[in-house]
């Protein structure tokens, strides 16, 4: 279908846009039975029925215009979502970080469509690459920085961190299909015009190589579960913009969906302890997995997953992108050591959950929170078969990238090792390292109230005190020059031209009386009136000679 006559476009489904779909319906559904366990209502239901609608728009989309449109209402239905509680006042300035920090970033891609329309003359997506210099680049850095703002990567990360306050099936929905995942999935679909750029497909290896990394030591850092998920959310979506990057656009959607059900899984499992027990610190979850079978179960396969441990999912996934940063040698080591870390915090969200404890009996999860569990980890848990060969292959031409290379065996064995050697070795110490320095998110949000908002401010109030003190002043000048004018008018000059429009006005009168006195109506005193004319005339005439 078209939308705008004479812009070709509108919305279609290819491989890509179905893959994307099918996770979306199968993560939705999840979290929607599981909140139906909650007992929420038909706002929150509404709310995230057209947060998932605004999803499915986004990935079929074929023209910036339709994608705008999914795109801004998922952003508003983030905010909805985010300050469900609205009653709470630090959920609702939460949504408004959230909110703002992707709004602001969301003026890239208005921007990269006022490019299209210049440079391209068309909206498509797939005409953008084609697109001349300088338009093209431009284009790229718009549609670069709103993916990165979309799906929370440097410097944007922050705002993922206060999205942490909305409802956990929001959450679980928020991090794995939607929203989070629209901007790796916006790099991968235009992975032809950053590679056309030069310049825009590095940027973007790298920083989703630099988040991966950075924001693994963030979640490293971490004691509260929801946070240090959130905190890994980003360091995977790193992966996956590093895979839009470096030409491994099947692997980086491999890794999409992969993630998407283990983190919908992991924060599934996080609301039900929430709920249970009522807290999400990592200290007082000791012990917490051991206390009900199917949701210790699951969260185990998750975060196993996540630490990227064989032959579960993110492992064969992840390995699918780091063999398109073969050509790098740093950002290959860039990759590994962010591997590392996601074993190293997924080991310690394991630990937690596990560690032995003393006392508190089975726990009481209603039947609609732990069934949706039970697909999901096992999605979790197989969905690496996207990597193995033969599958590797057929979901490469589904997605149109037949050509694209996978991990070579040792990329495979390095990568795998690694993760059981850190996990094992964080299950035997039993100590993990927090970087302080990484605890509260790099300051980020402090950095971005200093530089961005209190200027922001601070030039707000300057151009309020200009508007009231000079323009607003000016015009009260005018008025009260206005009416001093008239006032000066109405006491001395309108009265001297009324005076001397009544003295000509009396004078009038007079001259009327005057003339009127020898109109008597007497005959005989016009006979002499003549007379005295007569003579008068003849006097003058004698005078004159």
């Amino acid at each position: 279908m078209t939308f705008l006559p004479g812009w070709p476009g509108g919305l279609a489904v290819d491989g890509l846009s179905a893959v994307l779909l099918v996770t979306l319906g199968t993560v939705l559904a999840a979290v929607l039975v599981f909140a139906a366990g909650e007992g929420y209502g038909a706002r929150f239901f509404g709310l995230m029925l057209l947060f998932a609608a605004a999803m499915a728009v986004t990935v079929t989309a074929t023209d910036l215009v339709l994608l705008l449109m999914g795109w801004e209402v998922m952003g508003a239905m983030s905010w909805a979502l985010i300050g469900y509680e609205w009653w709470d006042a630090r959920r609702v300035r939460s949504a408004g970080v959230a909110f703002l920090t992707t709004r602001a970033a969301d003026m890239g891609l208005y921007a990269a469509a006022g490019f299209a329309v210049a440079g391209a003359h068309s909206l498509r997506l797939d005409d953008l690459a084609a697109a001349g210099a300088p338009w093209r680049d431009l284009i790229a850095a718009g549609l670069v920085v709103s993916a990165l703002g979309k799906s929370a990567q440097l410097p944007f990360s922050f705002w993922l961190s206060r999205a942490m306050d909305g409802p956990s099936p929001v959450s679980a929905l928020l991090h794995s299909a939607t929203m989070v995942a629209a901007g790796a999935y916006l790099l991968i679909r235009v992975h032809p015009l950053l590679a056309a750029t030069g310049w825009a497909a590095t940027l973007a290896a790298w920083a989703g190589a630099v988040t991966a990394l950075v924001l693994g030591a963030v979640a490293l850092a971490q004691r509260d579960l929801k946070q240090l998920l959130a905190a890994s959310t980003c360091a995977q979506i790193g992966f996956m913009v590093l895979g839009a990057g470096t030409g491994a656009p099947a692997g980086g959607t491999a890794h999409l969906v992969a993630h998407a059900a283990v983190k919908s899984l992991l924060f599934l499992c996080a609301g039900v302890w929430l709920g249970v027990l009522g807290t999400k610190r990592l200290d007082a979850l000791q012990g917490a997995a051991r206390r009900h079978r199917a949701v210790g179960a699951a969260f185990g396969v998750g975060a196993l997953a996540l630490a990227g441990v064989p032959p579960l999912s993110l492992w064969v996934t992840k390995d699918e992108i780091l063999a398109g940063a073969g050509g790098s040698p740093a950002l290959l080591v860039v990759g590994f050591a962010a591997s590392v870390l996601s074993a190293a915090y997924a080991a310690k969200a394991l630990l937690a959950a596990f560690r032995p404890m003393g006392g508190g009996g089975v726990l009481r999860v209603p039947f609609a929170q732990s069934a949706p569990l039970v697909p999901l980890a096992f999605a979790a848990a197989v969905l690496g078969v996207l990597g193995l060969p033969p599958v590797a292959d057929a979901w490469r031409r589904l997605l149109g990238v037949p050509d694209e290379s996978g991990p070579g065996p040792w990329t495979v064995a390095l990568s795998g090792a690694l993760a059981l050697l850190t996990v094992g070795a964080v299950m035997v110490v039993r100590r993990i390292p927090e970087p302080a320095w990484a605890l509260h998110w790099l300051w980020l949000e402090d950095a971005a109230s200093a530089v961005v908002v209190r200027p922001a401010f601070a030039t707000a109030r300057a151009l309020a005190r200009f508007d009231d003190r000079v323009v607003d002043g000016a015009v009260k000048r005018v008025a009260r020059g206005g009416l001093a004018v008239a006032g000066l008018a109405g006491r001395r000059v309108e009265f001297r031209v009324d005076g001397l429009v009544a003295a000509v006005g009396r004078a009038a009168r007079a001259l009327g009386a005057l003339a009127r006195r020898p109109q008597t109506g007497q005959v005989h005193l016009y006979y002499a009136q003549a007379a005295v004319v007569l003579a008068v005339l003849v006097v003058v005439a004698v005078l004159a000679g």
